[in-house]
């Protein structure tokens, strides 16, 4: 159910604003047909989280069709006009250069970038909000970026790092596949974060756009010698504070 200051959305009128096929919709039936309340300050609040869910997953497409390459941290590569490469593997924005410029040139520049599953998740959410945010703002928001891990992330995009049970799964939600029973001599293998795009399929950064079964059969693939456990599918989601970034949002627009 949805509740806008306390009172339930009239779901059928709100619904009719987007497309019948959009993502938009798909979470809107998904909130409004659940047994949690989803409660909102206000109509904007929604409509904010609903454009930012559905950038994180053209995003997510995006960075799928780019040449972003996947490499572990140790071989990462990424446009040293933009950015410094840190001995960790990471990506340290460079003095004087707009934050804008640095996240837009990934996907411009995308063969000269390469990088793990967890870096691509943290770049994927900056794209999404570079997307809907004027640049001033998202400048003025971001003015030192490292992307490497969720240790690293910006304050204002820190929620994205860490995980919880939830009743529904989303559009736009971080989920991760582990995999304990991985070979010891390909780490990188001991699971993936992804970004879920609905209709039951997920971004993987050196997987690609799969079911989660095709995703874990994948995994599987790259476990120990007489494993018996699985890969799968944690039941928890990390996802923004959509209700800060949208008060952020509707203040500096």
């Amino acid at each position: 159910m949805i509740i806008i200051s306390n009172r339930p959305l009239d779901v059928d009128a709100f619904s009719s604003e987007f497309a019948e096929d959009s993502i938009e919709r798909a979470i809107i039936k998904i909130l409004s047909s659940s047994e949690k309340e989803y409660r909102y300050d206000s109509i904007e609040q929604l409509k904010f989280e609903l454009m930012l869910r559905r950038e994180i997953v053209n995003t997510a497409k995006d960075l799928y069709k780019s040449k972003v390459e996947f490499r572990v941290f140790r071989e990462a590569k990424c446009n040293p006009e933009y950015w410094e490469l840190t001995k960790q593997g990471g990506f340290l924005l460079k003095d004087n250069v707009k934050a804008s410029d640095a996240i837009r040139d990934i996907f411009v520049n995308s063969s000269k970038y390469g990088t793990e599953c967890a870096t691509a998740m943290v770049i994927v959410y900056y794209k999404a909000l570079l997307n809907i945010f004027p640049e001033d703002v998202f400048n003025v928001l971001f003015p030192k970026i490292l992307l490497m891990n969720w240790h690293n992330i910006d304050k204002n995009l820190r929620e994205v790092g860490v995980t919880n049970e939830v009743e529904d799964f989303l559009p736009g939600d971080r989920r991760y596949f582990a995999n304990p029973d991985v070979d010891p001599l390909s780490p990188e293998w001991q699971g993936e974060n992804t970004i879920d795009l609905g209709n039951g399929l997920y971004f993987g950064h050196g997987i690609g756009i799969y079911s989660a079964d095709a995703i874990i059969a994948e995994l599987n693939k790259n476990r120990k010698e007489n494993a018996d456990e699985s890969a799968y599918l944690l039941n928890s989601v990390g996802r923004p504070n959509f209700k800060k970034l949208a008060d952020i949002y509707y203040r500096n627009s």
